[in-house]
């Protein structure tokens, strides 16, 4: 298991990674803060869909996104190895990868994760350093939904979370 929010390994302080919880595709090669995951630590975040909150007014809505398939599938993630010098305590890390949204995604929001399927998983995983430029347009088609307002909060588990709410 990881912890949410990238911690880069010289990091003095693990509180750094409350803020680094998704990294931009177009800086990621460069910033200080991921160039190294980037270069030799990428991984998958397995996943069946994921939620943004929808802005209409002040009026903000949960949706499910998913596949419209409906099948798993994958997030460019990465991940570091953080040790506190002091305890000699190791802390596992990630952070998901984000693009400008598709046209499916720009009315839920302005960016989106990139979304892997077994296709193109292991081209992320192998480095390929051109890969985030197209990766908007390699998105698989998606479906959303609005889903019930309990999924803000964490303590809240089940299949109910995802269920189509009527607007």
């Amino acid at each position: 298991m990881l912890r949410w929010g990238l911690v880069p390994s010289w990091a003095k302080d693990p509180a750094i990674g409350n803020g680094m919880i998704n990294a931009r595709a177009e800086t990621v090669a460069e910033k200080p803060s991921y160039r190294a995951a980037f270069s030799q630590r990428r991984c998958l975040v397995l996943a069946d869909g994921f939620y943004e909150w929808h802005r209409d007014g002040d009026v903000k809505t949960p949706t499910f996104i998913s596949l419209q398939s409906g099948e798993p599938f994958a997030f460019a993630a990465l991940w570091e190895n953080w040790q506190d010098k002091g305890s000699g305590e190791s802390l596992q890390t990630t952070t998901l990868i984000t693009i400008a949204a598709n046209d499916f995604m720009q009315p839920l929001h302005h960016r989106m994760p990139v979304i892997l399927q077994s296709d193109t998983a292991n081209e992320w995983l192998a480095g390929s350093s051109d890969y985030l430029q197209d990766a908007g347009k390699r998105a698989p088609p998606l479906r959303a939904w609005p889903v019930n307002r309990r999924v803000n909060n964490a303590r809240n588990q089940g299949a109910e979370l995802i269920a189509r709410q009527e607007e």
